[in-house]
């Protein structure tokens, strides 16, 4: 079975699991290939609905996860998403097929931060291959400080745990935007939504549980 009809019956079971429920999140998981974000040795199991060892120890989340993490934080066409934690790529392309889908013009924009270097390369090469790399903009650094600078953001999604929201990352999220972020212990994590209400409250929701790797830098876990 080719690759593309794998995604295809991969992603009609998530819509039958009511875990994709919106448009655009259900065609950017039919479009971004998957298998182009995992190392080559996983290639066969690009879409199976789990998670997928890549470099410095670290994971490409399961496609459900990856689902509901967008489908939470609501993107829209022409939004600028900050992600915490690039990993291979995939997600941040996930979100840049949303907001500035592909053959559009739309304005939107991905900034993605990888605290690994080898990670940092190997998902621009992921990205330049796939062609995401002109919405997708990978910064080497240490994400829960956030991306070291003024930058608002509509929408920031966090693929590592933390122990607590990072305030960094709050102050970066504009009002009446969204973050959406795995908080708890290293080995055990409630994946939060969290709204930012114009006056600079904040609302939060719980998703339920879920295990991610540990968020590293300063506002992640000390090693």
């Amino acid at each position: 079975m080719s690759f593309e009809a794998r995604r295809r019956r991969l992603v009609e079971g998530l819509v039958r699991e009511g875990v994709l429920r919106s448009e655009a999140v259900i065609r950017a998981m039919l479009t971004v290939p998957r298998e182009c974000f995992v190392l080559e040795e996983y290639r066969e199991w690009a879409y199976i609905d789990t998670p997928l060892p890549i470099l410095c120890g670290q994971t490409i989340s399961a496609p459900h996860m990856c689902a509901m993490m967008c489908e939470a934080l609501e993107l829209r066409r022409g939004m600028r998403v900050l992600e915490v934690g690039t990993g291979s790529g995939y997600h941040a392309a996930l979100c840049a097929e949303v907001v500035a889908p592909t053959g559009e013009e739309s304005g939107g924009f991905v900034v993605s931060v990888e605290y690994f270097t080898e990670l940092a390369e190997f998902a621009r090469d992921n990205l330049r291959r796939t062609g995401y790399d002109d919405r997708v903009h990978v910064v080497n650094t240490d994400g829960s400080c956030g991306v070291g600078s003024r930058e608002l953001f509509d929408r920031v999604l966090v693929t590592a745990a933390a122990p607590s929201v990072p305030r960094p990352l709050l102050d970066v999220l504009k009002p009446g935007g969204v973050m959406v972020v795995p908080v708890g212990t290293r080995f055990s994590q409630v994946l939060l939504r969290v709204e930012k209400r114009e006056d600079g409250s904040v609302q939060v929701q719980s998703l339920g549980g879920c295990i991610f790797v540990s968020l590293r830098g300063r506002y992640g876990f000390e090693y």
